[in-house]
């Protein structure tokens, strides 16, 4: 099937138009003084609230995906799901619509690291949606958005010069108390351990049910 009629370009179309829109909303709120005195400041503000958006919705997502399919931690090529997928087209979308706001909005001299990461997401990610390939391995980079949340409240905090709160001292502990991915790995892998348990079980129930019919 060629390129451009792939199914997965309207949810990559559609995913990055969402974030697009989200953008636009968000810029309609009221800003912080500090922040709507620098308009470098103001677009900062703006990209920064997109991409917390996006730590929430992907962080909570991948969770759920390696909760409902736990094989994604080991298989992390071959593993697959279609909330898995789904994922990896909506985070392509976000990365995207990141990448068109950093051009248009001729920061990529200031931002050309965040540039370099979102080409090297997108070819992760690229593999999954159009090979097939490391869905599972893009659940789990996802992860990150988990800690993502926290960086980027304290980025804001940091924008709007309220780095004397104790909210802001708070928040840059916290990510510090998230298990570590030797403690997530045990987490995964009990839970996969149960789900194994479970399978066996029900497979030898049904066998003893066609045993004694």
């Amino acid at each position: 099937m060629p390129p451009l009629l792939h199914p997965a370009l309207p949810l990559l179309l559609g995913a990055t138009l969402t974030f697009r829109a989200l953008r636009r909303a968000l810029s309609r709120l009221p800003l912080p003084e500090h922040v709507r005195a620098d308009p470098l400041r103001t677009w900062r503000w703006h990209n920064l609230l997109v991409s917390f958006a996006h730590s929430i919705v992907s962080g909570v997502w991948a969770v759920l995906c390696l909760w409902q399919t736990p094989e994604m931690l080991v298989e992390i090529e071959t593993a697959w799901s279609l909330s898995g997928y789904l994922l990896a087209c909506f985070s392509a979308g976000y990365f995207i619509h990141d990448t068109v706001d950093i051009v248009i909005s001729r920061q990529t001299r200031a931002s050309w690291e965040y540039l370099v990461h979102h080409v090297m997401a997108l070819g992760a990610f690229f593999a999954g949606i159009f090979w097939n390939s490391f869905v599972g391995g893009g659940v789990l980079t996802l992860l990150v958005e988990v800690s993502n949340i926290f960086l980027t409240i304290r980025m804001m905090m940091k924008i709007n010069n309220a780095q004397h709160l104790l909210l802001y001292r708070v928040n840059k502990l916290l990510p510090w108390t998230c298990p570590q991915p030797a403690t997530q790995r045990q987490v995964f892998d009990r839970m996969r351990g149960l789900q194994l348990v479970e399978r066996r079980a029900n497979t030898t129930k049904n066998s003893l049910t066609i045993q004694e019919n």
